[in-house]
């Protein structure tokens, strides 16, 4: 065999590694891609605060509830859900779901709180937390109004009805 048909054939062998090695990393991403959604929920539950589920109702102790967003978790027919509760600067405890009133279906639209605000994740909204529970529709958080919980002492208790019906707001969620 001559020299070049050799160097052909190397050559050809090099670019089959390639292929080869490069249908690799495109499987492992999609393998990881295909699990990722598993371990999301996973990852959500381990910064979430634990809420105490009452019967079907989520309860929040008032005295754990800061400046600082705490994101409670909660479970409804295996949907992960979550709840933002906050003080605001006149010191009223807020709550709201914590997705977007738009983005929820993108699967990212939920909240990260970055200083007094908080910030869409899908569409980078910025949102106010004196805006909680008070401003409505568009791209905010699901407001809880009074009407759907209850407050005493020390605790607020939101209604595990209001949570079932606004399940769909998480079932592309993807935190």
């Amino acid at each position: 065999m001559s020299k070049s048909k050799k160097g052909n054939a190397k050559s050809k062998k090099q670019v089959n590694i390639y292929i080869i090695a490069a249908a690799i990393l495109v499987l492992v991403f999609l393998g990881y891609k295909l699990i990722a959604p598993q371990n999301n929920e996973a990852a959500a539950v381990e910064n979430a605060t634990e809420g105490v589920v009452d019967g079907i109702n989520l309860k929040l102790t008032k005295a754990d509830i800061t400046e600082k967003a705490n994101f409670y978790s909660y479970k409804e027919a295996g949907t992960y859900m979550e709840v933002i509760a906050l003080k605001a600067d006149d010191g009223t405890i807020r709550t709201a779901l914590n997705t977007c009133q738009v983005c929820y279906d993108s699967g990212k639209g939920y909240y990260e709180q970055v200083g007094d605000t908080l910030v869409c994740q899908n569409c980078g909204n910025v949102f106010g937390i004196n805006d909680v529970e008070v401003v409505k529709g568009g791209c905010n958080p699901v407001p809880i109004l009074e009407e759907n919980k209850t407050e005493d002492g020390e605790f607020i208790t939101i209604s595990g009805e209001f949570l079932a019906s606004n399940k769909s707001y998480f079932e592309r969620w993807k935190r």
